[in-house]
C-alpha cells in the first residue's frame, strides 16, 4: 500500500461527515423505490386471482418491468452524466410514485401491462444516479464498504416489504391488496423532499453551504485526483467498449440479476404455489432470503475493503459457486419440510447476493469517474435484460401438478446453470485499472 493511500486511510478514520449522509439518504431513497416495486411482487398470487391471470401471464408481467428497466438505463446513463445525478433521480421517484398509486386501480392485464412499463421507465432512472452519487462523494479506499452498504438496499427491502405490507392489508385492509398501493404514494412524495433537502451532485456544493467540513472535502478530493492522475487527464469518453472486461461485466451483470430477480419475482409465488403457505406466513417465509442476504452484501464489501484489496473478485466467485448446489436443492425441496425450507431460503439470499458489492464497485475501481454514468447505463441496461428474461422463462419452465399444485425443480435447475457461466465470467476479469495509455486521444 502506497504512503499516500496509508495517509488517505488515516485522514478517513477521523473525517466521518456528510458524504455518510449522502449515503444514507441514497439508500433510503431506493428502500422507498423496492416498497413499489417488491409490493408488486408479494401480492402477484392475489392480483392473480383477482384478475384470473394464467402463470405464463404471471410471468410476462413479471418480465415486462425489466425490458422497460434495461431501456431506461441508457438513457439513465445519459442523462445521469449531462444534468447530474440529483435531478435525474428527482425525475424518476415522482414517476414511479404517480405509477405505484394508479396500479390500485388495475382492472385487466393490458392495463397491468402498461402500468409495470409505466413504472419500469420511472424506477429505471434510479440506480445509475446513486452509483453516480457514490463515485462523487467516495475517495477509493471506501467504495467497497459504501457500495456494500447501498446494495443492502435490495437486500433489507424484500427482508422487511414482504412482513409489513402483507401486514398491514390484513389487519386494516381485510387482506385486500389495492390500497397498498395508494398507501405507498406517501413515502414516495416524502422521498422527494428529502433529497431536495439533503443531496448535492458533489462535495462542493455542500461545503460551500457549510454542512461539510474542509477535511472530508480534502480527503475525497484527494482520492479523485489520484483517479485522475492514474487515468490520465485526457482520455476517450467511450474507452470502455474497447476494454474487454467491460463485455465479461456486462455478461456477468446479466446473470446476476437473472438470478436475484428470477428469485424475487417469483419467490412469494412459489411458497404459495409449491409449498401452500398462508398469506402470513408467506411474508415472514419470503423476507428470509433477504435477511441473510444483508449480511452477504455488506459483509462481502467489508472483506473486499479489509482482505481483499487486490482481488476482490473472489468475493463474487464465491456467491456465484455457492449458486449451484444451494438452488438446485431449493426447488427439490418436499412440500412440509419447512426446516429444510428455511435453511436453503437463508443459504439462497447468502450466496445469491454476495457478489453485488464488489461487482458494482468493479466498473469505479476500472474506469475514471466521469465515464461511471454511462458505463453503469450500459451495463445496468444490459443485465436488466436478463432480469427481463428470468421470470418469463421461469414462467414456462413450472410444471403444474394434478393436484393442483406447481413444481418449480426445472427452474431451479436453470438458475443453477447460470451461476456456473457467471462464476466463469468473473474467473476472466481483471482487476486493476485500465492502461493509463488507452485514455490517450489519438
Amino acid at each position: 500500500m502506497s504512503s499516500g493511500t496509508t495517509a488517505r486511510n488515516e485522514v478517513a478514520k477521523v473525517a466521518w461527515g456528510y458524504r455518510h449522509v449522502i449515503l444514507f439518504v441514497i439508500w433510503l431513497l431506493y428502500l422507498i423505490n423496492y416498497f413499489d416495486r417488491i409490493s408488486v411482487l408479494i401480492f402477484l398470487p392475489y392480483i392473480q386471482k383477482d384478475l384470473s391471470l394464467s402463470a405464463v401471464e404471471v410471468g410476462w408481467l413479471g418480465s415486462i418491468f425489466f425490458f422497460g428497466y434495461a431501456l431506461a438505463q441508457f438513457s439513465a446513463g445519459y442523462f445521469c452524466d449531462k444534468w447530474g445525478p440529483k435531478k435525474t433521480m428527482n425525475i424518476a421517484i415522482w414517476v414511479f410514485t404517480l405509477v405505484t398509486g394508479l396500479t390500485g386501480l388495475v382492472r385487466h392485464y393490458w392495463q397491468f401491462m402498461i402500468l409495470r412499463l409505466g413504472l419500469a421507465l420511472g424506477e429505471g432512472h434510479h440506480y445509475v444516479p446513486s452509483t453516480k452519487m457514490i463515485a462523487n462523494w467516495f475517495p477509493r479506499e471506501e467504495k467497497g464498504r459504501a457500495n456494500g452498504f447501498f446494495v443492502t438496499t435490495w437486500a433489507v427491502a424484500p427482508a422487511i416489504i414482504p412482513m409489513t405490507v402483507t401486514w398491514i392489508a390484513a389487519e386494516f385492509f381485510g387482506g385486500a391488496w389495492r390500497p397498498i398501493f395508494f398507501l405507498l404514494v406517501v413515502p414516495g412524495l416524502l422521498g422527494t423532499f428529502i433529497l431536495w433537502y439533503y443531496i448535492s451532485n458533489t462535495p462542493k456544493e455542500m461545503l460551500d453551504k457549510g454542512r461539510m467540513k474542509q477535511e472530508e472535502y480534502d480527503l475525497i478530493t484527494s482520492s479523485v485526483g489520484t483517479d485522475v492522475s492514474e487515468h490520465g487527464k485526457t482520455y476517450d469518453s467511450k474507452i470502455y467498449f474497447r476494454d474487454r472486461e467491460f463485455y465479461i461485466l456486462n455478461v456477468v451483470w446479466f446473470v446476476m440479476l437473472m438470478l436475484y430477480w428470477g428469485l424475487t419475482t417469483w419467490i412469494a409465488y412459489f411458497l404459495v404455489k409449491q409449498h401452500g403457505l398462508n398469506l402470513k406466513t408467506m411474508g415472514i417465509y419470503a423476507s428470509v432470503p433477504y435477511v441473510a442476504a444483508a449480511v452477504g452484501m455488506y459483509g462481502g464489501g467489508w472483506v473486499a475493503d479489509h482482505f481483499m484489496t487486490k482481488h476482490p473478485k473472489y468475493i463474487s466467485m464465491l456467491g456465484f459457486l455457492g449458486c449451484v448446489p444451494i438452488l438446485y436443492f431449493l426447488g427439490q425441496v418436499p412440500k412440509g419440510d419447512v426446516n429444510t425450507l428455511l435453511i436453503l431460503l437463508a443459504l439462497t439470499g447468502f450466496f445469491v447476493n454476495l457478489p453485488w458489492p464488489t461487482m458494482q464497485a468493479y466498473p469505479q475501481y476500472r474506469y475514471p469517474k466521469e465515464v461511471i454514468g454511462r458505463v453503469m447505463g450500459i451495463t445496468n441496461g444490459i443485465g436488466q435484460m436478463g432480469a427481463f428474461l428470468s421470470p418469463v422463462i421461469a414462467g414456462y419452465l413450472v410444471v403444474k401438478l394434478a393436484d393442483g399444485t406447481e413444481n418449480f425443480a426445472n427452474v431451479f435447475i436453470f438458475w443453477s446453470v447460470a451461476s456456473i457461466i457467471a462464476a466463469i465470467g468473473v474467473g476472466f476479469l481483471r482487476e486493476d485499472p485500465i492502461d493509463q495509455s488507452t485514455f490517450e486521444n489519438k
